[in-house]
């Protein structure tokens, strides 16, 4: 169904092909502070698209922009590339936090 997600852009996106200026700015800030960063570009229906950042230290981090074509263009003027898929490689290279373990156990013992 992503391939359907194109259709989402907007005659204003087209005629400047600009992203938000604040959404490249925070994607370009999560790859100075973790040494350099991946993306994966994840469209979620009526909310737009899914940006997911990886550091190059294992940290990440997610950005949300209107579509996935205004998602590749913010990732592009960031100079962060954009990858295809979840590759195995780029999953091994995720280091969740301490946090994040402890929610996710709150949340497997609470069912």
């Amino acid at each position: 169904m992503a391939d359907g997600s194109d259709t989402t852009l907007t005659a204003d996106q087209t005629a400047s092909g600009q992203a938000p200026n604040g959404l490249v700015a925070g994607i370009r800030s999560f790859a100075a502070e973790h040494g350099g960063a991946k993306a994966v570009i994840e469209y979620v229906g009526k909310r737009g698209a899914r940006i997911v950042l990886v550091g190059s230290d294992g940290a990440w981090g997610d950005q949300f922009a209107e579509d996935t074509v205004t998602a590749r263009e913010a990732c592009a003027q960031a100079g962060v590339a954009v990858e295809n898929a979840w590759e195995r490689e780029l999953m091994d290279q995720m280091r969740p936090s301490n946090d994040l373990w402890r929610s996710m156990a709150r949340r497997t013992m609470a069912r």
